[in-house]
């Protein structure tokens, strides 16, 4: 009954304008909207890998350099429900248009930024752009097209997504040794410019029928930031006891615990206000809408092994199987593809049949069976290829979870709030990109730290305490664990057995003074010593890979929420056209 009132009161007469729209202006709009998405998407990762450079030519601290990708994330996860709300009140083309330009404006000033506060801010400036790319661009879909249509062009958007983690890193380090890293924020011009004169050319408003005037709510978009923003700003810093974090704190320290608390301060007079705005951003009564809610928890929840899952892969291929950076990433290629195939096909699938969870349900199920087979078989023995042919099998589940949740949501609403549902959808996968990257961060840190302090304390039990010394500066995170190594940085045999001879090459000198038996035992010695630098490999090799398995296994369980989440959606059959009818008129 609550979701018969509710899509009653907010259904409308009007049809969508679909058919309005002429095929060259489908193109046009599709065109732009998919580069201003990739404009988007691309900095996210392009900007990670000239990092390390970013850092060295303006001498960032290792407390602020997390900032760059802090300030970004924040500031675009606040600004998604405002943008979303505004594309409903002002147009599709207004938002994308001035986001495009926000957006631009921020790369421009980062590109030319001398200081770490500068290019820190300008990040800001960029995630308050980039806000606008995400929600603009995905509620297009549903102006332009019926919700029979939607699925197959949401995947070419969620495409757009594991594309740019495939091309993000390559471009980025190309042009960081080309051009330099300035050039990583002002090749956005180029781009953006074409993504705004295609947009000006032939895009129409794609103003939602029905909607005359209204204004922001202003005080809620207010009250949202103070509940958003601390509480991101405390899950990007806060970490467990037993793995530090550069410019972070520990998870029950004051600064954590304060920024929790004003955050559910901030959160609970959002929801106050929301109940008595006008127009509030993100309207109350949508959440009675089973559809609308049970949607945007499964998508909650999808959100958080979304980037989890892959987050600390480069970690085990680094540290176990010993690939270069670069490398490392260049694994996760194949998962990409399976992501976007996974995106393609189902997309075109739920055009086809007209229905969407089946498709929901069958994906969850081979993402488990993914994350299964990576938590119970990696070993310390595990080569490239296997990882990579393991990873196919997670991105082939993670694929289906942008389009299909995307277009359940949009199906669930009627035109006029089209806007506000996708910017929902997507602040919520942000929102849960984030916390998952927290969580499961926090068990792979808490595990590499017990595995790591019991392993390598076993293999180096009676040696000297010179000789533990230097394995404890070799070893990643050192001997007594951590948040894991630098991604650029591994434990290296070879180089500590070289290091290890020299020094008792000395005492050999000095024993040769001593007589046979003092030789004998530096002898002794060396020997013991080179052998447990073997043992000390293996004991950082099998604790990397306990910790890679543990997030791997906890993920299953995440993956089983979202599974019985998705149970609970109820399926709104997509149409081929025309109005949505109300439940009463059905």
């Amino acid at each position: 009954m609550a979701d018969t009132a509710a899509d009653t009161a907010l259904d409308s007469h009007a049809a969508p304008a679909s058919e309005r729209f002429s095929r060259s202006q489908k193109a046009f709009t599709l065109a732009g909207a998919l580069l201003g998405l990739l404009l988007a998407a691309l900095d996210q990762t392009i900007v990670a890998t000239a990092g390390p450079t970013i850092q060295a030519d303006l001498h960032i601290a290792p407390e602020h350099y997390p900032w760059l990708t802090t300030a970004y994330l924040v500031a675009s996860t606040m600004m998604v429900p405002v943008w979303g709300k505004l594309s409903d009140l002002l147009g599709r083309r207004a938002v994308l248009v001035a986001g495009i330009a926000v957006f631009l404006t921020g790369s421009f000033l980062c590109g030319a930024a001398r200081s770490t506060l500068v290019l820190i801010l300008c990040r800001a400036v960029q995630g308050l752009g980039s806000a606008a790319l995400f929600t603009g661009s995905l509620a297009v879909v549903a102006d332009l097209f019926p919700p029979r249509d939607r699925g197959k062009y949401q995947g070419l958007f969620g495409a757009v997504f594991g594309l740019s983690s495939v091309i993000g890193p390559l471009a980025g380090g190309f042009i960081t040794d080309a051009l330099g890293w300035h050039w990583v924020f002002f090749i956005n011009l180029p781009v953006g410019a074409l993504a705004l004169a295609l947009i000006f050319l032939r895009m129409p408003p794609l103003k939602p029928e029905g909607v005359h005037g209204g204004k922001l709510d202003v005080l809620g978009a207010v009250t949202l930031a103070v509940g958003v923003v601390p509480l991101l700003l405390a899950l990007s810093l806060g970490h467990g006891a037993a793995a530090p974090r550069a410019g972070g704190f520990p998870w029950g320290s004051a600064p954590i615990l304060g920024l929790f608390a004003l955050s559910a301060v901030g959160l609970g007079l959002f929801v106050w206000r929301e109940r008595r705005a006008k127009e509030p951003l993100l309207e109350p009564s949508l959440f009675r809408l089973r559809a609308f809610s049970a949607g945007n928890a499964a998508v909650f929840i999808i959100g958080a092994v979304f980037l989890a899952s892959v987050t600390f892969l480069p970690l085990f291929m680094v540290n176990v199987v010993g690939l270069s950076a670069t490398n490392s990433g260049l694994t996760l290629t194949p998962l990409t593809l399976g992501v976007v195939a996974g995106n393609v096909l189902s997309g075109q699938l739920a055009s086809r049949l007209g229905r969407y969870k089946a498709l929901m349900v069958g994906a969850l199920l081979f993402l488990m069976g993914g994350f299964a087979v990576m938590g119970f078989t990696l070993t310390p023995d595990s080569s490239q290829a296997e990882v990579t042919v393991k990873m196919v099998l997670v991105g082939l589940g993670l694929g289906p979870s942008i389009p299909l949740y995307t277009v359940a949501v949009q199906n669930a609403v009627p035109p006029q709030r089209i806007g506000v549902a996708t910017s929902a959808a997507t602040f919520f996968r942000q929102l849960g990109m984030t916390v998952g990257v927290a969580l499961l961060g926090t068990v792979f840190a808490g595990t590499l730290g017990r595995e790591m302090q019991a392993r390598t304390q076993q293999a180096t039990r009676g040696l000297p305490p010179d000789v533990r010394q230097e394995l404890h500066a070799s070893a990643p995170g050192g001997l007594s664990g951590g948040e894991g190594a630098p991604q650029g940085q591994r434990f290296q045999p070879e180089q500590v057995k070289a290091k290890l001879r020299e020094g008792f090459a000395e005492e050999r000198r000095q024993a040769l003074q001593e007589g046979p038996e003092a030789r004998a035992r530096v002898d002794a010695d060396e020997a013991r010593a080179l052998s447990t630098v073997d043992r000390v490999e293996r004991a950082l090799k099998e604790s990397f890979t306990r910790a890679t398995m543990a997030v791997y296994r906890f993920a299953i369980f995440v993956a089983l929420a979202a599974l019985l989440v998705t149970l609970l959606l109820p399926e709104l059959p997509l149409r081929r056209g025309g109005p949505r009818k109300t439940p009463a008129e059905a």
